[in-house]
């Protein structure tokens, strides 16, 4: 837990702070949270103001998370929400620690990080049930692994061919601190998904090896205006699966400039494989 005990954001970069109390039932075996407010949060929006609410996680577990609403135009918002988690022993408590993350809810693109802070509910006295106000930390940007991807592309046949070829250092998903990964790809056009291929699960491996090829059928003609939606998914038996992480390929709409490289070479060097280490990113 000591990665928690203090963390200092970059310097001079504010965030804000939140306003929150913790009470636990003990007869009941349940913790309420309550999110009160937020203060001089950083804005996020070119109006200069934020449309911001508060994601909650007990970790380790981060599939359970809650939300509070969205409050619109304000850097001061009052949420005054009561959130509860039922059915947790004192000492199974004491080991989690609270998440708080604060987002500006955008609705035309990924919602943006305002801060966030981690509480080891180990460090909180229940019987006095307290209420605290927390600076905001700027988010903590996490590695989410790299996955090796070759791409060619064969003008004769209009035969776009990629090869998932394996991943390292994957982001462990479950209890057990592995993930049973598998990776899905869609080729698009613009935003359109046209067709979707997928690789089988790998059970408890953070480094697996896929080694397969797909190909897909495009005209020369037509290239440079799809794109490759490459996700690296994390399988649950029961419940909904996670990603780990994703990709864009493409010479448009890719997710960074080695993506577009990548795909600038392979159309400079048609029958030839490229071979490339990509870092995968986040989904949200």
């Amino acid at each position: 837990l000591e990665m928690y005990g203090d963390q200092q954001g970059k310097a001079g970069e504010k965030c804000g702070d939140i306003n929150f109390g913790l009470d636990y039932d003990f007869p009941t075996q349940t913790l309420r949270l309550k999110m009160i407010q937020g203060r001089d949060l950083a804005a996020r929006d070119l109006n200069g103001l934020s449309d911001p609410y508060v994601r909650i996680t007990l970790l380790p577990d981060k599939k359970h998370r809650l939300e509070t609403k969205i409050k619109r135009r304000t850097l001061n918002p009052r949420w005054n929400e009561t959130f509860y988690f039922e059915g947790f022993p004192i000492n199974k408590l004491q080991a989690r620690v609270l998440h708080l993350h604060v987002y500006d809810y955008d609705r035309f693109s990924r919602d943006d990080s305002i801060g966030e802070l981690h509480l080891p509910l180990c460090q909180v006295d229940f019987t006095a049930k307290p209420q605290f106000w927390r600076k905001l930390q700027p988010a903590i940007k996490e590695k989410l692994g790299d996955l090796l991807v070759s791409l060619s592309y064969f003008p004769s046949n209009n035969t776009l061919t990629i090869g998932m070829l394996k991943a390292r250092n994957l982001k462990a998903k479950d209890i057990n601190g592995k993930s049973d990964p598998y990776v899905k790809v869609w080729l698009m056009f613009g935003e359109k998904r046209v067709e979707k291929k997928k690789t089988p699960v790998y059970k408890c491996n953070l480094n697996p090896t896929f080694n397969q090829t797909f190909e897909f059928d495009v005209p020369w003609e037509q290239i440079r205006d799809c794109s490759l939606d490459i996700s690296v998914m994390d399988f649950d038996t029961i419940g909904r699966n996670e990603m780990i992480g994703r990709l864009m390929l493409g010479s448009r709409n890719s997710s960074g400039p080695q993506e577009t490289n990548q795909w600038a070479e392979m159309i400079a060097k048609p029958r030839q494989s490229t071979v490339i280490w990509h870092r995968l990113k986040s989904g949200d």
